[in-house]
């Protein structure tokens, strides 16, 4: 596939339109860029996968153990009073979380999904509450247009 060459100001409107509210809805915005045969075959960049995968079961386990007893099953079905409940920020998240919040007009949805998505991030580690680093990355997460 070759790269987009229309002018900024085309691609702008282009993108206005999908509504901001349908964009706020989707947790993960991410984009992958084209990547040279030497990079991608060089063994020793990233994470195995089998490591990935050890992570992402005991992730689960967390989230399994943290909503045993409702019907959730996983972080991105909490609502806001779950949310509350079990995404305790630590003060440098949440000033990093306040300024996000006044800086990119995040609306209460896309509040709430970069808190739920920065509980994930910590659960990947695993730990117990959400600093800065995982709110930094939660928002590298936001659609670009948005930011």
């Amino acid at each position: 596939m070759k790269p987009c060459t229309c002018p900024p100001g085309l691609v702008a409107r282009y993108q206005r339109r999908i509504s901001g509210p349908f964009l706020d809805r989707v947790d993960i915005f991410v984009e992958v860029p084209r990547i040279e045969y030497d990079k991608l075959t060089d063994r020793r960049l990233g994470e195995p996968s089998e490591r990935v995968q050890a992570r992402v079961a005991a992730s689960r386990l967390i989230q399994t153990q943290r909503f045993r007893g409702t019907s959730l099953l996983n972080n991105a079905e909490m609502t806001p009073a779950e949310i509350r409940q079990h995404c305790r920020l630590d003060d440098a998240g949440q000033g990093l979380l306040k300024a996000a919040m006044k800086q990119l007009n995040l609306s209460a949805r896309g509040f709430h999904r970069v808190l739920k998505l920065a509980r994930t991030i910590a659960d990947l580690e695993p730990a117990g509450s959400i600093t800065a680093p995982h709110i930094a990355e939660a928002l590298q997460y936001r659609p670009r247009r948005l930011l």
